[in-house]
């Protein structure tokens, strides 16, 4: 059984949350302002009345409320969003992509694309038995995506073919089936050398691994160069008589640098002094 056609609420809600709020905006001051101004200067007595009356603030009520209506479209995009991150996310091996719904495989491999870069409409006018799920499109490309959750049934030539046909009726560039099993051969057979693409169960999921593994992470904080480990000191030379350690000593005299036993005056060792 198919699913409703969207309403307009239902597109804002499918778009990116701050289009709703940017949308939202724009209509309070259209209804709210931008419809007295437009009267007011329509060069007519009667439209300048109802101008007058509009700027007065007639339409305000109106402008809250679709305002707040796209706020909530907005609000129902963000949760949404949200929602599939968390779904594509908490995806690892097969069997977490068999134990969810049709409506979760479409979430699922909707918010895939999105991560590789497609725009991604969901067009509700799929279901649980099949149709077009999704449109793609990405570098001036459209493409149709049936979405099929079936455990143990293969996908038949009979489904690629009327996506096929559903592709030309469209003027579609493409078409991706994905399915969390496999196709027939005859499937795979009637695809080969068409623009059409098969996407088994298990290619399913390492495309899910793949954007998983590419995702964005921030960028590690700059960090300061590593010091180098400060060298141990120089062992101190010992005195050519005594064998004790030797310190750094000035003649009072010539006032030069010179080595002297530590054992002075016990022991007058001396050795000119390195630089």
């Amino acid at each position: 059984m198919g699913r409703r056609r969207q309403g307009n609420l239902d597109l804002m809600a499918s778009l990116p949350w701050p289009v709703g709020i940017a949308a939202g905006l724009v209509l309070y001051w259209v209804i709210r302002h931008g419809l007295g101004l437009y009267f007011d200067n329509a060069g007519s007595a009667v439209l300048g009345g109802l101008g007058a009356q509009l700027g007065n603030g007639a339409l305000a009520p109106l402008a809250w409320v679709a305002m707040l209506a796209c706020w909530a479209a907005a609000a129902v995009s963000f949760f949404k969003s949200r929602q599939r991150r968390q779904l594509l996310d908490s995806r690892h091996e097969l069997e977490s992509i068999a134990s969810i719904g049709w409506k979760q495989f479409e979430m699922l491999a909707g918010e895939a694309f999105r991560r590789q870069g497609y725009s991604v409409e969901e067009t509700g006018l799929g279901g649980a038995d099949g149709g077009i799920d999704l449109v793609l499109r990405k570098s001036g490309r459209k493409e149709l995506v049936q979405c099929k959750h079936w455990r143990n049934r293969q996908v038949s030539v009979a489904t690629v073919r009327e996506m096929w046909g559903l592709a030309m009726h469209h003027g579609a560039d493409g078409v991706q089936i994905v399915c969390s099993g496999t196709f027939t051969p005859d499937a795979a057979g009637f695809a080969e050398g068409k623009p059409i693409k098969l996407i088994g169960g298990e290619e399913f999921l390492g495309m899910i691994r793949a954007v998983q593994n590419s995702a964005v992470r921030p960028a590690p904080s700059e960090r300061l160069p590593p010091t180098a480990a400060p060298s141990a000191p120089a062992a101190p030379e010992e005195c050519p008589r005594c064998g004790k350690p030797m310190v750094r000593r000035n003649n009072r005299s010539t006032n030069s640098v010179f080595l002297g036993c530590s054992n002075y005056p016990a022991c007058k060792g001396t050795r000119a002094a390195t630089a």
